[in-house]
């Protein structure tokens, strides 16, 4: 099994679709209530549907990038604001955080061989 997407609720499509390309997302589907993206590496999608109720969103995206501090620097230039610079974290990765126009927070991080190996890691089960 594979993961093909997870979608986001946001409350403006064109101000989020400006949000994911800024960050240097690549858009493959645009529509007025619903937009798809690929990753510029690998081949992970994402997409946003429109909301037109109040919603809450607890779940938080994660996008890997090895040169974490110069996306930072670039992003910031570009006027994307953060809640955290990247910050090494004690389960050994570093983390910037952000959030998009909608609320939906967004980690971009770099983990190295800890995203899959980490010195705690279990043993296959199932």
């Amino acid at each position: 099994m594979n993961l093909n997407q997870v979608t986001l609720p946001v409350k403006d499509m064109n101000e989020a679709v400006a949000f994911y390309l800024t960050l240097g997302m690549i858009q493959i589907v645009d529509t007025p209530h619903y937009a798809r993206f690929q990753c510029p590496d690998g081949d992970a999608t994402f997409s946003l549907s429109l909301e037109t109720e109040e919603f809450s969103n607890s779940a938080v995206m994660y996008f890997e990038h090895e040169q974490l501090d110069e996306l930072y620097a670039s992003l910031v230039e570009k006027g994307i604001s953060f809640e955290q610079p990247p910050t090494a974290q004690r389960y050994l990765w570093t983390e910037a955080i952000l959030k998009d126009p909608s609320g939906n927070k967004i980690k971009l991080y770099w983990a190295g061989e800890n995203r899959l190996n980490p010195p705690w890691k279990v043993e296959k089960r199932g």
